[in-house]
């Protein structure tokens, strides 16, 4: 009898694989259908993919990848370094590379690369300017048959075609995603013969499913359900994308760093979780989480001091106050307008009146944010798993990413510059936590909380752990 493991998810569908995504329903499939040169293991630490090794020069600017000989894709083609050159630069075209409101996200950092077959099997990419960090951008470069997608243009996506550990079969849609095993993966694989994805929107359904035997693993079934019943088999996990306020800093109130810091000290973070996410959240330290390389567990986060907040506040002039408009989006994050709602309240006691403005289209507030349309400041989230991409696209004012607000702060420019050129993992760490402490002291956001990821798993999956980025990763579920 097969062996099928199936997976609700709250959302489904199939997207290019070249757009940028952090979705984990989105990359859940991904990672089944496709492989990159490097990956994620369920640690989070980087292990040889498509690629069985690489090498980096000094300065950061070439790496050269040896690959896996004997691969093929689902249809038969081979894996090579034709292949390779082929899907990195398709990846790197200006219009691929899309996420919400922004296209092009990986052409920022590989536009002008210089690509090398050196044979069969190997390949060198020179890079315009040194990135030590180029594996956080190639762990989501996925190798694709170039024939295959040629021949089927803008329909590849729905018949995705890979190296991956499982292939795919059909997409019933709005129901189903169904996979089969790739019996010439060069890894070894679950004792698993099938996936099956399937749509559940209510996550009372998706409890419901686990709870009947209709499905082994879902993502995110209701928080007040899981944190009540000690019975349910479940795993909490911190999740990596970080939920912010950010603040224009070229609005004439929120350019002054004292004002920054005083919103950061107004806010009370454990009961604005336990308001706004019903206790399934962790309170924000700092401009990433703890799952991002340079972040500082012994730099005591932003304290709780209203106090401190209404001297700040004086110094800067604003004895009396001041009124700021916020812009907040009705979803994505789905508790945007009990946010504002609950740090309206929050900063009303240090005088700060807010105005909230609403914009129901998702994508059109996006666009809002990266068009730099906002008021003094925004609902918005940081999702990259890349300390790297974090400081390069929201907090380098040199960069002006999509998502950048008018930020400048040269001491950390100075960090980012000696980061992107050191190759030595544990001295750019050290860099990356005196941006972390430096960005403490003056915040370019608000910050706010991680969420709780919540994860059910039917009786057979007791040993199995969700890796700290939350994405099932089909190939570690045992």
């Amino acid at each position: 009898m097969d062996k099928k493991l199936i997976i609700a998810q709250p959302r489904l569908w199939l997207e290019e694989p070249h757009n940028c995504t952090d979705a984990k329903d989105v990359l859940t499939i991904f990672t089944s259908f496709f492989d990159p040169l490097v990956a994620y293991d369920a640690q989070m630490n980087y292990v040889p993919a498509l690629a069985e090794s690489w090498v980096v020069s000094d300065d950061a600017r070439t790496w050269t990848f040896t690959l896996r000989p004997n691969v093929t894709f689902h249809d038969g083609q081979p894996m090579d370094a034709e292949a390779v050159v082929y899907s990195l630069s398709r990846m790197a075209r200006p219009d691929m590379g899309v996420t919400l409101g922004a296209p092009g996200v990986y052409n920022q950092y590989l536009a002008g690369m210089e690509l090398e077959i050196l044979n069969q099997y190997a390949l060198r990419l020179t890079l315009k300017e040194p990135i030590a960090d180029l594996l956080d951008i190639l762990v989501t470069g996925f190798i694709l048959p170039p024939d295959a997608v040629e021949q089927l243009g803008n329909q590849f996506k729905d018949t995705p075609i890979g190296t991956g550990p499982f292939e795919f079969v059909e997409h019933e849609e709005g129901v189903c995603i169904r996979a089969v095993k790739n019996h010439n993966y060069f890894h070894p694989l679950p004792d698993i013969d099938a996936i099956e994805w399937r749509l559940a929107s209510d996550p009372d359904e998706r409890l419901r499913m686990i709870r009947e035997g209709r499905a082994h693993i879902a993502a995110g079934p209701p928080y007040t359900a899981t944190l009540e019943d000690g019975s349910l088999n479940s795993v909490n996990s911190r999740g990596s994308t970080v939920y912010i306020i950010i603040f224009n800093t070229k609005s004439r109130f929120l350019e002054d760093p004292r004002v920054r810091l005083a919103l950061n000290l107004a806010v009370d973070r454990h009961v604005l979780i336990d308001t706004v996410l019903n206790g399934a959240g962790y309170p924000l330290s700092g401009f990433i989480g703890p799952v991002h390389c340079g972040y500082d567990a012994d730099q005591p986060p932003i304290p709780y001091d209203p106090g401190r907040a209404r001297a700040l506040l004086k110094e800067a002039g604003y004895s009396h106050g001041l009124s700021l408009t916020l812009d907040t989006p009705t979803s994505l994050p789905n508790e945007a307008v009990r946010l504002s709602n609950a740090l309206s309240e929050q900063l009303s006691r240090i005088g700060v009146e807010i105005s909230l403005v609403y914009t129901e289209d998702r994508e059109l507030y996006a666009n809002k944010v990266r068009r730099k349309e906002i008021h003094d400041m925004c609902v918005f989230d940081s999702s990259p798993l890349s300390t790297f991409r974090v400081l390069k696209e929201k907090v380098d004012a040199r960069f002006a990413g999509s998502w950048w607000q008018g930020y400048h702060n040269a001491d950390v420019e100075k960090l980012l510059d000696l980061a992107q050129s050191t190759i030595d993992n544990s001295r750019r760490q050290e860099m990356y936590k005196q941006c972390f402490r430096l960005l403490n002291q003056d915040p370019p956001w608000l910050y706010l909380y991680n969420y709780m990821n919540i994860t059910c798993r039917a009786p057979q999956f007791s040993s199995w752990q969700p890796p700290a980025h939350g994405v099932i990763d089909p190939r570690y579920v045992k």
